[in-house]
């Protein structure tokens, strides 16, 4: 038998095994084909008007996944077949047969799993596509044809797997000795117990840094580089020593207490762990830090997503608007009115003067800046849900004050005053608060405050003839009815060319959109990916242990256990296994989305609950593969 016989042999054989590793293959290099695709396609780019940067991106990060999935999976075969490899040596079979071997059934395998993803990735284009589209809110047809770049990108990545993986064979095979193989499979990573004063000082670090990660969580708008440093520091430091000593230790405290007699349940679940206490604490450290990760990054950019609407008209409250502009405002209307758009158009005077907002916690602060004053009476008959403040005071509305990471900061200063000059002498205004959204788009001039339109007046008659005083015209327009905004926003186009910085709902909307979308359309998929490896990679780990417990099997069914009683020991390890990191995981992507969350003003608690909730689902399933499978390994040993 030739050894590409053997190998063909080999994969019938070990197909149970490979099946979900399989799956993982092709769904990620099909999805790294969907995203090459959609990077050489003009006519999505053209429909989409995205760079292609970001789909690059999405390509890279996928191949880093990739990457660090089959070199981890393929560690857990190797070792899996450690004791297959040392019997081909024992033989007389060279290591240099053996590496071909193994090389040639990994170049085989990974070659089915390219041509299936080509075939499959090809199919789902069109799928894809349409998601896509759907998300940035945009109809049309789009057909997507078959991407011969995007095959041999995907080819390049199959063959960079395969470079990678064969190494690793290699290195495998060569360095190991016999005794290594047939003891691979059976040698502990502890041999004995931590030291007590050592591991209780290191596991309440391991606590308290992560509670100090947590902490710094909700200050991180302040000093924002070093802040996040150091929580993402604490975090990482803290995680680790969870997993490799604050467990541990509280499983050594555990068979103490019960002075090393577990019983069943506990000898199946807790003690698995403790043999193999560095493997797993390794695996799940890492899976809980990227868990958290994937989560984080799911949340934001579905929160991005969630609060386009939302946040969009709280930065322009009007449709469109039109500055010191009459005769365009009015030809806008009549071809809005040509059209047979219903309009709602009313007219807002406003003041825009120079002044010191002052800041009572800094006496020193005295920066100038322009000021629009608008009067509440007539921004009410617009539509506007205010109420009219007192004469001689404002309120200041800032739509984008939180995204400079100080609102609470901010909000101390008020109340506060307005300083303004007027022909050598100085006139106060009271400042009673801060709203954080724009009561006029924001590309209106100056820092809006609304007051009465009595105090605008007298502010006009104070200020009028210094150098900075300026009246300014706002014609706004509300459509009645939303559908009809695109065309509405297509006539505005014509009056903006020589005004950059001209604004209108819908326009900014779409931009935003787009953007929002395409984002949570790479991080869902991408966070799949991620998703199905670090489940697959739990779930390779736990094959291969199930498969080292045949023996213990057979031995409690001698003893006159059953089946449902070894399976309530073998549940609850799984529990710990797949339930400890996802929590933690999820527990480190709360605090995270929280110290983000300066940069989002609506709530993120409603999107990052769906992203959690869907996280959780597919790791579920996972953990169900995992029981399953071992249930047949129990059945089958006391059979």
């Amino acid at each position: 038998m030739t050894v590409f016989e053997l190998a063909l042999r080999s994969m019938r054989q070990n197909v149970k095994h490979y099946y979900l590793y399989f799956f993982a293959l092709i769904f990620s290099l099909s999805l790294y084909f969907v995203f090459t695709s959609l990077q050489h396609d003009q006519s999505v780019q053209n429909m989409t008007n995205t760079s292609v940067v970001f789909f690059q991106i999405a390509g890279v990060t996928l191949i880093v996944i990739v990457g660090i999935f089959t070199v981890s999976a393929n560690g857990i075969f190797l070792r899996r077949r450690s004791r297959e490899i040392g019997l081909y040596q024992l033989i007389g079979l060279s290591k240099g047969w053996v590496a071909r071997y193994l090389i040639i059934e990994n170049i085989l395998l990974g070659l089915g799993a390219l041509l299936a993803a080509i075939i499959f990735g090809a199919l789902i284009s069109r799928l894809f596509v349409l998601i896509l589209l759907n998300l940035l809110g945009l109809e049309g047809i789009v057909g997507i044809s078959f991407s011969v770049p995007a095959a041999f990108k995907t080819a390049m990545v199959y063959l960079f797997i395969i470079v990678i993986t064969s190494i690793q064979m290699m290195l495998t095979v060569y360095r190991s000795s016999l005794l290594n193989l047939f003891q691979a499979d059976k040698r502990p990573d502890l041999t004995k117990p931590p030291k007590a004063v050592a591991s209780a000082i290191f596991a309440l670090l391991g606590l308290a840094l992560i509670g100090y990660g947590y902490k710094l969580s909700g200050h991180i708008d302040k000093e924002l580089f070093p802040n996040a440093l150091l929580m993402l520091g604490s975090i990482v430091t803290g995680t680790y020593l969870l997993f490799h000593v604050t467990i541990k230790w509280c499983f050594y405290r555990l068979r103490k207490r019960k002075d090393g007699h577990l019983g069943l349940t506990n000898s199946l679940s807790i003690a698995p762990l403790m043999h193999h206490t560095k493997a797993n604490a390794n695996s799940l450290a890492l899976i809980t830090l990227l868990s958290a990760m994937t989560i984080t990054l799911i949340s934001m950019a579905y929160s991005f997503y969630y609060s386009v609407e939302h946040e969009t008209r709280r930065d322009l409250p009007y449709d469109f608007m039109f500055e010191n502009d009459p005769k365009e405002a009015l030809s806008f209307k009549m071809e809005l009115e040509k059209e047979g758009i219903d309009v709602n158009h009313h007219v807002v005077q406003a003041v825009l003067t120079m002044g010191i907002i002052l800041d009572p916690n800094d006496q020193s602060y005295k920066v100038e800046e322009s000021l629009l004053w608008l009067p509440a009476e007539q921004l009410k008959q617009t539509g506007a849900d205010l109420n009219v403040p007192p004469d001689g005071e404002a309120i200041l509305y800032d739509a984008g004050a939180s995204l400079a990471g100080e609102l609470d900061e901010q909000s101390k200063r008020y109340p506060t005053e307005i300083e303004l000059e007027q022909h050598g002498q100085t006139v106060m205004y009271t400042l009673r608060t801060l709203r954080e959204t724009n009561i006029m788009n924001l590309n209106a001039p100056g820092s809006q405050l609304l007051v009465s339109e009595a105090t605008m007046n007298k502010i006009a008659e104070q200020m009028a003839g210094t150098p900075d005083y300026k009246k300014i015209h706002f014609d706004t327009y509300q459509v009645s009815d939303k559908k009809e905004l695109a065309i509405a926003s297509s006539i505005y186009e014509k009056y903006d060319n020589d005004e950059p910085l001209k604004y209108d709902y819908y326009a900014q909307y779409k931009k935003v959109l787009e953007l929002t979308g395409l984002l949570i359309f790479i991080a869902a998929f991408l966070g799949l990916v991620f998703l199905i490896s670090t489940g697959s990679i739990l779930y390779f780990k736990q094959m291969t242990e199930a498969e080292q417990e045949k023996q213990s099997f057979k031995t409690l069914r001698q003893l006159g256990f059953d089946v449902d009683m070894i399976m309530k020991g073998i549940i609850r390890k799984q529990a710990i296994v797949f339930l400890l990191p996802l929590s933690i995981g999820m527990l480190h992507s709360i605090f995270a989305i929280k110290a983000a969350s300066f940069m989002i003003r609506s709530d993120t608690m409603f999107p990052a609950s769906i992203a959690m909730a869907s996280y959780t689902v597919i790791y579920f399933v996972f953990a169900l593969f995992t029981i399953g499978y071992y249930r047949n390994i129990v059945k089958n040993a006391m059979s």
